[in-house]
Order: C-alpha cells, then structure tokens, then sequence
C-alpha cells in the first residue's frame, strides 16, 4: 500500500462524523451527571407510604467533589447532607406534584413562596475577609447621598396600617454599594427593643410622611419575623429566610391573599 492512501481505503469523513457522534454522546453525559452536583438525590413523598422514595435517575449521582473556598474551609457537591422535607403542610390532593396546604404559620414554616435555602449560616465576605452587608453606624466611610431620603427614625407602617416600629439603621452592600435592609426597632407589646432586618425591595417611601410602608406583611407578624443572632453581620442563611419572610407575605400574609381572585 502506498504511503498517504488512507482515504482511498476508508471514509475518512465519515468516521470523522461518528467520532464526533462518539465526543458528543460522552459530552451530554458528563454534563448530564455534573448538573446532578445540586438539588439530587430527587426525593418525592409516595402517596399510600410513610417513607420517602429517593430517586437519582440516569446517569447517577458523581462521587463527592471536594470545593475549597476561598476564606477557609472546604464544600462538597453533591452534599452528604440528608435533604429536608418540608413540615408544617399537608398535600391538597393526592396526586403527585399536588401543592401543599399549611397546617401552621407558613411564613415561619417556609411553605410554598415563603420556602428558602439552607445556605451556609456563616457572613458574607469581601474579598479582603470583612462582612459584606454592615450597619451604616459600622461603615463610616459610607453615607447616604443628599438627594435620599434618610429614613431613620420614620415610622414603619404594615399592610394593616398599623405601625410594629421605628427604623433605627441602615444596612449596606460595600460590595455593591448599595442598601440591602432597613432595620426596625419593634415597638410591639412583649417585643419592645427586638430589631428585625426588612429587604430594601419590600418597603416603600413616603417623605412627606416620614413612614416607610412595607405591605408585605401585617403589623403583628414582624413578632415572628427571623432574627440575625449578631447586629453586626447578616448570614447567607438568614439572609434567605428574611427573604421568605416577606416575600410569602405577599400571598399567605392574610386568608384573603391565598386565595384565588375569581
């Protein structure tokens, strides 16, 4: 056989499309087994059963890859953590997939849009080790521009227009350098002093009023509101919670709320 005569004896393009047949079936499936890192095993509640079905599908789950982070410590995905069941609800139907009815208070339960993550309960952090979200009183190289209204010690009025407390601080993103909570002085009866943190994207101003309006919830359900345990740092953990919070205010807050408007 003649040197360089390859093509005379096989069909070099095609095998070149069935090698690229080969690459892009192994592709789909290493990518199909990586985005199983997050959220698997699936686990689904089986009408009829007290215990849980858990399922992974195919391909399997990968074995543990190891995340160092970069202020310390290391992460793993997937986690070996056992996933949470939600509590604190029934199934509405039974059928699978059907929504679930709370049997508490579903803001603190997390139920349907007041659910949230279990982030790490650990701060934030810049990329120099301080906390990302403070106080104002603690960065004082920060300061609310002239033209912004400057809401500390304005009132907060609730959905029922019914004040639960003053606003006593700000808290700031230095990353973004932007405002990310109010935080409140409650002046509830039994819950005087408490502070609770409200996301900036649920208030609104009235300058002229000097109130900052939050309608995401009613006046008494700050009580229960998620507390940070330092006021001075915000954890990604609680920071997921207050956002739950409020924002299942939006829809469970009232009876009226949770039902359909026709």
């Amino acid at each position: 056989m003649r040197t360089g005569g390859l093509g005379q004896y096989i069909d070099v393009a095609q095998m070149t499309l069935y090698a690229f047949w080969a690459f892009f079936a192994g592709l789909v499936f290493y990518l199909r087994r990586e985005d199983k890192r997050e959220g698997y095993p699936l686990v689904s509640e089986m009408i009829g059963e007290s215990d849980k079905a858990v399922t992974e599908g195919f391909p399997l789950l990968p074995r543990p890859k190891m995340f160092r982070l970069y202020h310390g410590g290391v992460s793993y995905a997937p986690r070996p953590e056992t996933p949470t069941i939600p509590n604190g609800a029934v199934s509405a139907g039974l059928f699978p997939g059907a929504p679930l009815d709370p049997t508490g208070n579903p803001l603190v339960d997390g139920i349907g849009p007041a659910a949230y993550a279990h982030r790490l309960d650990e701060p934030d952090l810049t990329i120099d080790g301080k906390y990302k979200i403070v106080p104002l009183r603690e960065g004082r190289e920060y300061y609310l521009h002239p033209a912004s209204p400057d809401p500390r010690g304005w009132r907060v009025v609730a959905a029922d227009r019914l004040s639960p407390g003053v606003i006593s601080d700000i808290w700031l993103d230095e990353i973004e350098e932007a405002v990310r909570y109010l935080e409140i002085t409650l002046t509830l009866p039994g819950f005087e002093g408490q502070h609770v943190l409200i996301p900036h994207s649920f208030v609104r101003f009235r300058k002229n009023m000097r109130e900052v309006s939050v309608t995401a919830i009613l006046s008494y359900q700050f009580a229960d509101a998620p507390r940070t345990r330092s006021l001075e740092y915000v954890t990604r953990f609680e920071e997921d919670k207050l956002v739950g919070y409020f924002g299942g205010g939006q829809l469970l807050a009232t009876y009226e709320r949770s039902r359909p408007l026709l």
